[in-house]
């Protein structure tokens, strides 16, 4: 089980299976698929069944994509965790 003090100290690049990031918030940029970005809350097109980025490791993949980092505030214990936080920051930040 990923704790929040055992995802920091493993470095672990993501929890298998969450994909929170790539749901959660928006992304204003194009990604190969979503030429307009993608709404909060929608999963990328780029998404696989299992929950794994596409374009993960290729050129393709935006830069804001590619930047965030996993932080165990962010991820917290669990999926249901990062998902709430990250549409919580989602929230904070849309503008008016």
């Amino acid at each position: 089980m990923n704790t929040p003090d055992a995802f920091a100290a493993a470095n672990t690049p993501c929890r298998n299976g969450c994909a929170a990031c790539c749901i959660a918030p928006s992304i204003s940029s194009p990604i190969p698929g979503m030429p307009h970005g993608k709404p909060a809350g929608i999963p990328c097109v780029q998404l696989d069944d299992e929950w794994r980025c596409r374009l993960f490791g290729d050129p393709a993949r935006p830069a804001v994509c590619a930047s965030l980092r996993p932080t165990p505030s962010m991820c917290g214990a669990s999926r249901e965790h990062a998902l709430a936080h990250l549409a919580s920051l989602e929230d904070a930040t849309r503008p008016d």
